[in-house]
C-alpha cells in the first residue's frame, strides 16, 4: 500500500549566511565540524543538532523503506521562517530553501512531494512566493507558522495570503513555532511538550472564530501534530461558544465543532488512543500520516501509530495515502 508522510521536515546541508551578510544574528547559520557533526546556531547560541538525513534525499529514501513508506512531503524546519526579519531578508532565505527543495522533487518525483516557505510578515512577498512556489517550481504548498509576531492567524493583513492561498488550491501546512509562554518555562522542554499543542489550538481557534474557514469554505489547511490541542478540548472550545457568545462568536456565529471537518490533521499525536480519538472526533477522510521526521519527537517508526489500531484496509488506505492525495491536490499516479 502506498504511504505518503505529510510531515517530513528538509534541509539544505548549506545555506545563505544571512547573519554574516546582514549582521543579525538571529538567522539561523550551520556549522560542520571536522569530527562530522552538524549544528545550526541562532542568536550566536547552539539551536540544534542536525544529521545528513536531515538533507539528503537518498539516504532518507533508504531509512523510509526500512518501514515501507515510499513518499515525503517535504517542509522546512521552523526555525527557518525568520518572521521577525526584514521582508526582503527573510524572503532570500526562503526562496533558496525553496529552490533546493523544488531540485530534489525533479531529482526524485516518485519519492518527493513539496511545500515551501514564504515571508508572512510580508503578505504581499508570502503571495508573490506562494505563486512561484505554485506555478514556477511545481511545489504543491506551503507551511506557515502558528503566529506571525504579533499577528495571530485570524489578522486582516493575513487574509490575501489565505485567499491566495484558496484560488491557487495550495496545501497549507500549520506548524508550531516561536512557542507561547517559552521564557517563563525553560525547564523540561515544556515548550515542546506544553507549548506545541497549545500554539496549535491557538492558531485552529484564530482560524475559526475570525472566520478565516468560513469565507474560504475550499482553503486546505492541516494542522500538524494532530492539531495539538484543538481536537482534544473542542468539548471546551465549544462549550465556551455556547455560554459566552458574546466574547467568543464575535467574528463568527458558527459553532466550532463544525469546522473538524473542513480541517486537515496529521496522525502523529505519540499515542494509539489519541489517534483513535482524533479519528472519531474528526473523521478518517480529515486525517494522514505524519511524522515530525527526522527529529527526536517525531514517530520514530513512520506509519506505526496508524497501524497499531487494526483499522479496516480501506481506512488504512486513506490514512496512508487518500488524504494526503487530496490535500496535495495530486494523482495517485504521480507516485506509480
Amino acid at each position: 500500500m502506498l504511504k505518503i508522510d505529510t510531515h517530513a521536515h528538509y534541509l539544505p546541508r548549506d545555506w545563505p549566511d544571512l547573519a554574516r551578510k546582514f549582521g543579525d544574528d538571529r538567522f539561523p547559520v550551520i556549522h560542520h565540524t571536522d569530527d562530522g557533526r552538524h549544528r545550526i546556531y541562532k542568536d550566536g547560541k547552539f539551536f540544534r543538532e542536525i544529521w545528513s538525513k536531515t538533507w539528503d534525499p537518498q539516504e532518507r529514501i533508504d531509512d523510509y523503506a526500512r518501514f515501507g513508506v515510499q513518499v515525503q512531503v517535504i517542509s522546512t524546519v521552523p526555525v527557518m521562517f525568520s518572521y521577525w526579519a526584514k521582508p526582503h531578508h527573510a524572503l532570500e532565505l526562503h526562496q533558496a530553501l525553496n529552490d533546493h527543495m523544488a531540485e530534489t522533487c525533479r531529482s526524485h518525483p516518485r519519492h518527493y512531494a513539496g511545500i515551501g516557505t514564504v515571508p508572512l510578515q510580508s503578505p504581499r512577498l508570502a503571495v508573490q512566493e506562494l505563486e512561484r512556489c505554485m506555478d514556477q517550481l511545481g511545489l504543491q504548498g506551503v507551511q506557515i507558522g502558528s503566529h506571525v509576531n504579533d499577528w495571530n492567524l485570524d489578522a486582516p493583513e493575513l487574509f490575501e495570503f489565505f485567499q491566495a492561498a484558496s484560488d491557487l488550491g495550495a496545501a497549507v501546512l500549520v506548524h508550531p513555532w516561536d512557542m507561547m509562554g517559552a521564557a517563563s518555562m525553560p525547564k523540561y522542554w515544556l515548550p515542546w511538550l506544553v507549548g506545541m499543542p497549545a500554539e496549535q489550538s491557538r492558531a485552529a481557534c484564530c482560524l475559526v472564530f475570525g472566520g478565516v474557514l468560513e469565507r474560504l469554505p475550499k482553503l486546505k489547511i492541516c494542522m500538524a501534530h494532530g492539531g495539538g490541542s484543538f481536537p482534544y478540548t473542542i468539548g471546551r472550545i465549544e462549550h465556551g461558544f455556547n455560554m459566552r457568545p458574546d466574547l467568543v462568536a464575535t467574528d463568527n456565529p458558527r459553532n466550532p465543532r463544525e469546522y473538524l471537518g473542513r480541517m486537515y490533521f496529521d496522525s502523529w499525536v505519540a499515542d494509539p488512543r489519541a489517534l483513535q480519538y482524533l479519528l472519531d472526533t474528526c473523521g478518517v477522510s480529515r486525517v494522514m500520516l505524519g511524522t515530525d521526521y527526522p527529529f527526536p519527537l517525531g514517530e520514530q517508526e513512520p506509519g506505526a501509530g496508524i497501524a497499531s489500531l487494526a483499522l479496516p484496509e480501506a481506512d488504512q488506505s486513506r490514512l496512508y495515502h487518500g488524504t494526503a492525495l487530496e490535500w496535495l491536490g495530486l494523482p495517485l499516479a504521480r507516485f506509480a
